[in-house]
């Protein structure tokens, strides 16, 4: 299974090179510089939020608020301008409940899958790849 990592700041880092470590393909973007570190353990830099979406199976994405969320789901180069069928995307930012429910259903109208996973334990969780991620969807989804 492809992964895409969105957001590679003091959490989204240590996550993704975590993912990386336990072997998993990764296309990531991010607004400023890719740790020399994800890059070595194989991750894929690519320019837009798009192309990581077109790239991979599982989106993740980790960004600081709710519109940098939205910007990354429907702006110019986001996630929604590629195809979502057979795609999920997990958005584990901490961000208004009343947006995430319409942003999974705007993904959902597209044909992708959505899911709310916000995570508890900061830097230190993301790191030692302790965090808890507490998951709101379709159970089916999560399954998968």
């Amino acid at each position: 299974m492809k992964l895409g990592f969105i957001g590679l700041g003091i959490m989204g880092t240590p996550m993704a090179i975590n993912l990386a470590r336990a072997g998993h393909q990764l296309h990531v973007t991010t607004i400023g510089p890719v740790a020399d570190e994800l890059l070595s353990l194989g991750a894929v830099s690519v320019e837009t939020a798009r192309q990581v979406t077109e790239a991979s199976d599982i989106i993740f994405i980790m960004v600081p608020d709710t519109p940098q969320v939205e910007e990354v789901l429907f702006g110019e180069n986001g996630c929604t301008k590629a195809s979502l069928k057979g795609k999920t995307i997990v958005d584990m930012s901490s961000i208004s409940p009343i947006e995430t429910k319409r942003f999974a259903r705007q993904v959902n109208e597209l044909g992708g899958d959505y899911l709310d996973a916000p995570v508890s334990g900061g830097e230190i969780g993301a790191r030692e790849g302790t965090l808890s991620i507490m998951v709101g969807g379709d159970e089916a989804v999560f399954e998968r």
